[in-house]
C-alpha cells in the first residue's frame, strides 16, 4: 500500500476582523491594528458612574481635549500587549545583568562621597515621584476614551512601577544588599526641604479631574527631570569617577526617550484634530501655563542641590 502526502490550500474567506474591515476594508491588517481598533466597548452598558451619572462609563467628556475619532491616534511604538512585554522584558533583563556587574565590582559601594550623597537625597527618592506618576497614568487608563490612548496611558503605569523598581534596586545595591538607603530615601521624600516642591507638585496633579491634564502635567515635570537627573549628568559622571551612575542612568534615559514617542504624537493628534484642534490647543496652552512654572521651580530646587553636592555642575 502506498501513501501520497498532498498540500491543500485553504483560502480564508476574510483576511482580518470585522473591527478593522469596518475601517478599512477586507484587506491585510497588522497586529496592533487587530487588537486595538474599535475594541472599547460604545454601547449597551448596564449602567452608569454611580459617582458621574451624567456620563457613560467610556465617555469622551472625562477630558477637555478630545478627538473626533479616538483612533486616528496610533501609537508610533506599535505597543499591544505582546510586544510591549516582549520590549520591556529585555530592557529589566538589560538593567538586571548591568546591575550585577556593578555589584560584583563594588562599583557602586565606592562611588565619590559627593555621588553617594546625590544618590541618596536625590535620585533614589525619586522612587516615590515615580509611585505618584503612576497613578496619574492609572487615571488615563481608566478615563481615556478609546483604546489606543487607553493602552498607551496602561503601559505608563506598568513602567512608572518598573522605573520605581529599578530605582529601588540601586538603592539596595548602594547599601550592600540591605534597605537601609530606601529606608533613608522615604524620609528624604517627607522631609527634605528640596523635595517637597516636587512631592507637594505630583501629589497635587495626583487630584486632577481631566486624566488628560494630569497626563501632561507630569509630562512637563519629566520632560525638565529627566535631562536634568540622568542624561544631563553623565558626562559629569564619566569624569568624576561615577562611571557606575552614568551606566545606570541610561536605562532612565532610554525609557524617557520611548515615553516620548507616543505623548508627542498624541499632542500632535490634539493639535490637529479637524473638529476640536483649535478648542484643544487652547487647553494645551493653558495646561503649560498652569503646570510649567511649577515643574521649573520644583525640579529647580533638585537641580540646585546636585549642583552644590557635585561642585557646580550646572545640572
Amino acid at each position: 500500500m502506498q501513501y501520497e502526502l498532498r498540500y491543500q490550500v485553504i483560502e480564508a474567506k476574510r483576511q482580518s476582523y470585522q473591527n478593522v474591515i469596518d475601517r478599512f476594508g477586507d484587506q491585510p491588517a497588522t497586529r496592533y491594528q487587530e487588537a486595538t481598533l474599535d475594541v472599547e466597548p460604545r454601547e449597551n452598558f448596564h449602567y452608569r458612574p454611580t459617582w458621574a451619572q451624567d456620563r457613560e462609563l467610556y465617555d469622551p467628556r472625562y477630558s477637555a481635549l478630545r478627538l473626533t475619532d479616538p483612533y486616528t491616534y496610533a501609537d508610533p511604538r506599535g505597543f499591544f500587549y505582546t510586544p510591549y512585554v516582549t520590549n520591556r522584558a529585555g530592557l529589566h533583563d538589560e538593567f538586571g545583568k548591568t546591575l550585577s556587574y556593578l555589584e560584583d565590582r563594588e562599583l557602586l559601594g565606592t562611588l565619590p562621597e559627593a555621588w553617594r550623597s546625590v544618590l541618596g537625597s536625590v535620585v533614589i527618592p525619586l522612587r516615590h515621584y515615580e509611585s505618584g506618576c503612576q497613578l496619574v497614568s492609572v487615571t488615563g487608563a481608566r478615563f481615556a476614551h478609546g483604546t489606543s490612548l487607553a493602552q498607551c496611558c496602561t503601559f505608563a503605569a506598568f513602567d512608572r512601577i518598573g522605573n520605581a523598581q529599578m530605582l529601588s534596586r540601586v538603592g539596595i545595591a548602594v547599601a550592600g544588599g540591605v534597605g537601609d538607603v530606601l529606608t533613608t530615601a522615604k524620609q528624604e521624600w517627607l522631609d527634605g526641604a528640596h523635595l517637597q516642591p516636587l512631592r507637594r507638585l505630583v501629589e497635587e496633579i495626583m487630584v486632577v479631574d481631566d486624566w488628560a491634564e494630569g497626563l501632561l502635567a507630569i509630562d512637563h515635570v519629566d520632560s525638565l527631570l529627566f535631562p536634568a537627573m540622568y542624561s544631563g549628568l553623565d558626562e559629569k559622571a564619566l569624569l568624576g569617577g561615577a562611571g557606575a551612575y552614568s551606566l545606570v542612568a541610561q536605562y532612565l534615559t532610554t525609557w524617557f526617550a520611548d515615553q516620548r514617542r507616543w505623548l508627542d504624537a498624541l499632542v500632535a493628534a490634539w493639535r490637529g484634530d479637524p473638529e476640536h484642534g483649535p478648542s484643544n490647543t487652547e487647553h494645551l496652552d493653558r495646561i503649560a501655563a498652569t503646570w510649567r512654572p511649577r515643574a521649573e521651580e520644583a525640579v529647580g530646587a533638585l537641580s540646585a542641590v546636585v549642583a552644590d553636592r557635585l561642585d557646580g555642575v550646572a545640572a
